[in-house]
């Protein structure tokens, strides 16, 4: 049998060009990190004084960071920002991942808590430059997540409600953006609760010192219900909605005693109906009797076989301190489900799907690399004006059309000179949003 030889076939391969860019739009999210005085900032509040691999954090923590950007979700993934004349598009030295694996073992609890403050920071320098909320109102979506693990050397992982082994960390986004705006790393055995009121408190004024001067409202699921949370967030002027569960014996009565006319329909899916209805509902006894609004949502299928397998009404019920109708506070409330996008989007997108040392502080570093990565993309949208559907960009979608571009770095009348390939489809997009980052003034050293 004669050979076909076809063209593809034909071509040779070589790995022999040292100006190279396999992720030229790193230079997008570059920009924005230098306008943030990123590594100084780390350098100045990470204090790894003595410890093995200590040495110029900010640089090993941006180097985790655009790699987690550039689609890396494991150490050994930083190596694809030394290939060719990448480093050259970042601004900082990259370094290795051998360094980097003996810099997040270095970590200790005290340590995390110094980047925690770092995300803090940043937070504030990005949303003075205009990515914040101002004088708006500010919705934050709390909830908790598992990080599933392999194996049993990981430090701090765990069985939790999930029976899945994996830690088990709490977030909070910005519902409108969704930023990260605080994350903690947690065991996997952990409760739902954990550590809520802390984080709460440390939240709020996490925000707040960021320049949010508007209403801020909390939305929470039923794993946070709790009378504490509920202080804690009227102590801190916040208001909130926070599911319930409806097989508890009071929700159950304080739902059965809702008046049938009470009940309003609201739109719902073509096989389905929905309504929705209000009470008051006591907790406590005595003097330590509250009252609080209760608003019920009831759900069942309207199709005829499946009416008599299930003819019974499903009940979802949120206790709130909001004003408005029950039928516009159950939207609200419905929209807390954004939360899983931004999740989603943090470990599918920017490097959380896997966590990879055996050590807790050191995952919980690299919790927080995933946040800072997740973070730096969303504002690169927001200060950038990229939008798609006028709707801001998720990771994947960023990394396909303003990160993953083939690029050369060469000099022209020596001039850095990035050349990237031509009728790319968003060349429009990143031009005018690198144009609009490079006018941002800086952040103070």
């Amino acid at each position: 049998m004669t050979r076909v030889l076809h063209a593809i076939d034909r071509i040779d391969v070589t790995f022999d060009d040292p100006n190279l860019v396999a992720n030229a739009g790193l230079l997008l999210i570059a920009t924005l990190t230098q306008r943030l005085g990123l590594e100084g900032l780390v350098n100045a509040t990470v204090r790894l004084i003595g410890r093995v691999g200590g040495a110029r954090p900010g640089r090993k923590v941006l180097t985790l960071v655009h790699a987690m950007i550039a689609g890396g979700s494991h150490i050994a993934h930083a190596d694809i920002l030394r290939a060719g004349s990448t480093a050259g598009v970042l601004g900082h030295r990259v370094m290795a991942p051998s360094t980097l694996g003996t810099f997040l073992r270095s970590f200790t609890f005290g340590h995390v808590r110094q980047l925690e403050a770092v995300i803090g920071k940043t937070l504030e320098r990005a949303w003075a430059l205009g990515a914040g909320p101002g004088v708006k109102p500010l919705t934050i979506d709390i909830d908790s997540t598992i990080c599933q693990v392999e194996g049993n050397d990981k430090h701090g992982a765990g069985y939790g409600y999930t029976k899945v082994l994996g830690y088990h960390p709490i977030l909070a986004t910005r519902a409108d953006s969704g930023e990260i705006l605080h994350a903690r790393m947690r065991n996997g055995s952990a409760n739902t609760q954990r550590g809520a009121r802390r984080f709460i408190d440390e939240l709020i004024a996490r925000v707040r010192r960021a320049g949010a001067a508007g209403q801020l409202t909390v939305r929470v699921d039923s794993g946070f219900w709790s009378n504490e949370t509920i202080a804690t967030l009227n102590r801190l002027q916040v208001r909130y909605t926070m599911a319930v569960r409806t097989n508890t014996k009071t929700i159950a009565a304080a739902i059965a005693g809702i008046a049938e006319q009470a009940w309003e329909e609201i739109d719902y899916t073509p096989d389905g109906r929905a309504q929705v209805a209000e009470c008051a509902y006591t907790a406590g006894k005595d003097k330590r009797a509250v009252t609080r609004r209760l608003i019920v949502r009831r759900t069942r299928l309207i199709d005829t076989t499946q009416l008599k397998l299930w003819p019974d009404w499903r009940h979802h019920a949120f206790l709130t301190d909001l004003d408005g109708t029950a039928v516009d506070v159950d939207l609200f409330h419905r929209r807390h489900a954004v939360v899983e996008l931004a999740i989603r989007d943090l470990k599918e997108g920017v490097g959380l799907e896997h966590v990879p040392s055996g050590n807790f502080h050191a995952n919980s570093a690299w919790l927080q690399c995933t946040v800072l990565a997740h973070n730096l993309i969303r504002w690169t949208s927001i200060l950038g004006n990229i939008r798609v559907d006028d709707q801001l960009i998720v990771a994947r979608t960023s990394r396909t059309r303003h990160v993953a571009i083939p690029g050369r770095l060469v000099n022209r009348s020596r001039t850095p000179n990035l050349r990237l390939p031509t009728n790319w489809p968003w060349k429009a997009q990143f031009t005018k949003a690198l144009d609009t980052l490079r006018l941002l003034r800086p952040a103070p050293a």
